[in-house]
């Protein structure tokens, strides 16, 4: 990658990500990102020829850790420019689009998900013996969803001797669940048999639990979600005083190097056109 680079923003990972570039002998800059390497002015790098967003690439309109809105941004930026950044809503990626910019989520490259959900499935653990007072070995947990993040967070619960369910809506799915020793729950159709949970880990983005399902759980239950979207009742959980953990941002939080390591190898073959 022997274009200049320029890193805008961001957290941990972006910070490990500008140090690993540089030591590899690429041309890096950084604006907003503490300790990154050969931080410079906005203008100056605005002006690199490849930019690096971070993940997720905005909060409440702003660029993430900084407090330049995205508007005023994409102004700044080029047509010509190989622009990247994480987890780009569809609105960011046509706001951009206004301004004659192409704005890659890195996010959408297989890849660097997979990879991604190692750091996630193992922060949900972490999450979940920080705040439960008897260990994950021997508990009864519920996975809902069997996607990236279900399969490598339920065979690591599996691996610590947690008592394992997963839920998934596909046959195909419910089958693997099968072989691969897991109890088995079809989706839609958890009434009646969620009191024996301790701890219920949520990665499908959209509402599965609604208040007739939540007032199921038993009390003592902790609810940890994972997905973007919230897979609880919020209003539900707030007013039967469930146990609710938002865990966004596992990967930056609890393995940044990993997750840097995982973005520097995806946007590499990206920028080097290596598909």
């Amino acid at each position: 990658m022997a274009k200049k680079t320029g890193i805008l923003g961001g957290d941990a990972r972006m910070r490990l990500l500008s140090q690993m570039l540089a030591q590899d002998g690429y041309e890096v800059c950084t604006w907003e990102l503490p300790g990154g390497v050969n931080p410079t002015a906005l203008c100056d790098a605005v002006k690199a020829e490849v930019i690096v967003l971070p993940a997720p690439l905005s909060k409440d309109g702003m660029l993430n850790g900084t407090e330049l809105p995205l508007g005023e941004l994409w102004r700044l930026l080029r047509p010509q420019q190989q622009i990247y950044a994480g987890a780009v809503r569809e609105e960011e990626r046509r706001s951009a689009e206004q301004w004659g910019l192409t704005l890659t989520d890195l996010f959408s490259r297989e890849e660097l998900t997979v990879r991604n959900a190692i750091p996630t499935a193992e922060g949900a653990i972490e999450t979940a013996m920080h705040q439960l007072p008897v260990t994950l070995h021997g508990t009864r947990c519920l996975v809902v969803g069997f996607g990236r993040i279900g399969k490598l967070l339920a065979h690591d619960l599996q691996a610590i001797g947690a008592q394992v369910t997963v839920s998934a809506r596909k046959l195909s799915d419910l089958a693997w669940i099968d072989a691969f020793g897991y109890a088995g729950l079809h989706t839609n159709r958890l009434a009646g048999k969620l009191g024996g949970f301790r701890v219920i880990f949520n990665t499908v983005p959209h509402q599965v639990f609604d208040e007739s399902l939540l007032r199921e759980v038993a009390p003592d239950c902790l609810l940890i979600e994972l997905a973007s979207a919230s897979g609880f009742d919020r209003k539900a959980v707030e007013s039967l005083r469930l146990s609710y953990i938002k865990a966004g941002g596992l990967p930056g939080k609890v393995a940044p190097e990993t997750a840097a390591l995982a973005m520097k190898k995806t946007l590499c073959k990206l920028v080097e056109g290596q598909e």
